[in-house]
């Protein structure tokens, strides 16, 4: 089975092949390169489903596509949607930068957070779409070489060191992505 992913993110796509693959050997993941649409939606879902049915309409296959950020309870759920872009950059250490600022003086026990991802699977049949909600916190500071974006300043729940520290494989096992994609891979094998 082919699915198109309509990413641009190296990492996400290298992330949602380990994912299927451990629950779906024969899925081979392609990744849309084409023309990115633009994100106009007002949620994590409307997002996903833009882009997952733009790599559908251009390739003609099953194409899916996530949309995911950190929310920050303290802050009314923000960065959310804008979290790739919440400094006005798309520099994954000056959005971490900022958010740090932003919580400096909030101290742990009201640093609550979630990373939250939605992916849209858009086929000739079908749209569906999954979440998986990771919930944890904001660390006091930026700690760990491993993975992209908020991880090195997310402490899942749980653990004492940030997602960014965790071995990929403890990561990928328990990560907003992996829950979504988990949910995908069920709805895939069911309806194959």
């Amino acid at each position: 089975m082919e699915l198109v992913f309509a990413t641009g993110n190296a990492h996400k796509a290298a992330e949602a092949q380990q994912i299927l693959r451990g629950r779906m050997p024969g899925v081979n993941v392609l990744t849309f390169d084409g023309e990115s649409p633009v994100e106009s939606g007002t949620s994590f879902l409307e997002n996903a489903l833009i882009k997952a049915r733009a790599a559908h309409k251009a390739t003609g296959k099953p194409a899916f596509a996530d949309d995911s950020g950190i929310s920050v309870e303290v802050m009314g759920g923000a960065p959310g949607i804008f979290s790739a872009i919440w400094s006005g950059t798309r520099d994954d250490q000056i959005n971490r930068d900022l958010l740090l600022a932003q919580l400096e003086d909030i101290p742990m026990e009201h640093r609550g957070a979630a990373f939250v991802c939605t992916v849209a699977l858009v086929s000739d049949d079908a749209e569906v779409s999954f979440t998986g909600i990771w919930s944890g916190s904001i660390a006091l500071q930026a700690a760990g070489d491993g993975g992209f974006g908020y991880d090195p300043v997310f402490v899942p729940e749980g653990f004492s060191e940030t997602a960014a520290e965790l071995d990929p494989e403890v990561k990928n096992s328990m990560s907003h992505r992996f829950l979504a994609m988990q949910q995908m891979a069920s709805y895939l094998e069911e309806n194959s």
